[in-house]
């Protein structure tokens, strides 16, 4: 049994990529493993303000208390990080690129995970994933030892619900499964 925390950027709770997340919950729970649910959007997370408090503490900690805090202690005792965002102007969500910036405080203590990747986007086209899986790709190279497992594009969804006319529902759950 693995320990999996799957973290939720969408602005939507119910949306498409909530909706990804909430499928590949039920797929890792049917095979076992624990899971927990982060809904990003009802944190309390502010931005990162550079000033250099974790830098100077050995990357023990942030200046700023807010649920980042929590969060992190979930994350470091987790074996699988699952993150899932729709697609906005080719990239991530703001409220996952604060998210990740915020993980600065503490990155050298995120280590030997394993990560999946949820992806929705209205449009249908690899150019919609070329930038969010680099981006992805590019936060991952600074987690040691991270192991990129997999991820999951539904595109051609944009309206709540959209998601549920098509397989990527059951593809999210299998990939849940396959952890």
């Amino acid at each position: 049994m693995k320990k999996v925390i799957v973290l939720s950027s969408s602005p939507r709770k119910g949306g498409n990529s909530d909706t990804l997340c909430d499928k590949f919950i039920e797929g890792a729970v049917s095979a076992g493993h624990e899971v927990e649910k982060i809904f990003i959007r009802d944190c309390n997370i502010h931005p990162c303000m550079g000033c250099g408090f974790c830098t100077h503490n050995d990357y023990s900690g942030c200046a700023k208390s807010d649920d980042m805090d929590g969060i992190m202690e979930h994350m470091m005792a987790a074996d699988v990080i699952v993150f899932s965002t729709p697609v906005y102007f080719c990239t991530m969500t703001g409220q996952l690129k604060i998210f990740i910036d915020r993980l600065l405080s503490q990155y050298q203590r995120i280590t030997n995970k394993e990560y999946y990747l949820l992806i929705t986007a209205k449009n249908d086209t690899q150019e919609e994933i070329k930038f969010v899986l680099g981006e992805f790709k590019g936060v991952l190279s600074c987690f040691p030892g991270s192991v990129f497992k997999g991820y999951l594009f539904a595109g051609g969804v944009w309206h709540r619900g959209e998601i549920n006319n098509t397989d990527y529902p059951q593809r999210a759950f299998n990939l849940g499964k396959s952890i």
